[in-house]
């Protein structure tokens, strides 16, 4: 391998520094998992396909299954969904496109954003929670939800380089 990254400036994006937030606990946790979520989003946007879907690493993980298994986490952690099988949560249709799986992200997002903006109280626990389960705390499951997106964000940082170079937040 050379030197080179492979990166040319059209495909080298600035990294966007860490969010100005409020200073509640509440807008600092909701800033900086929605500066992850978009993210991760925007990496995944406009990846060519079929690079997107094809696995990069022997462990067999993707760009797409990133995403889709985020979209399983956010709709269990605040939309109360329950799933069964959460490694297959991290494989995706042969027919969803690129797009198909961004959207369908987004769309997690902004419903468990509707969810949150009716929590007044970090303490409380999440308004929909899982059948059968405990419910964690609001805290909780945001401090869960950055943890996880910015792991897996890290991860398709990298695995969108291999792809086409492509760099930055």
């Amino acid at each position: 391998m050379s030197g080179s990254s492979g990166a040319t400036p059209s495909n080298r994006r600035r990294d966007t520094p860490p969010p100005r937030t409020g200073s509640s606990e509440a807008e600092v946790l909701r800033g900086f998992l929605d500066h992850l979520r978009m993210s991760i989003a925007a990496k995944a946007d406009g990846a060519p396909e079929p690079q997107a879907r094809a696995a990069a690493v022997p462990s067999g993980t993707n760009l797409l299954g990133l995403l889709n298994h985020l979209t399983f986490v956010e709709r269990s952690v605040f939309l109360g969904d329950d799933v069964s099988d959460w490694p297959a949560t991290f494989r995706v249709a042969s027919t969803d496109s690129v797009a198909d799986v961004v959207v369908r992200y987004r769309e997690a997002v902004r419903r468990a954003n509707d969810v949150l903006d009716g929590c007044t109280d970090l303490g409380a626990p999440v308004p929909r929670p899982r059948p059968g389960r405990p419910a964690p705390s609001v805290r909780w499951a945001l401090t869960h939800m950055i943890e996880e997106t910015g792991r897996h964000a890290g991860h398709a940082d990298i695995l969108r380089e291999l792809i086409d170079g492509s760099t930055g937040r």
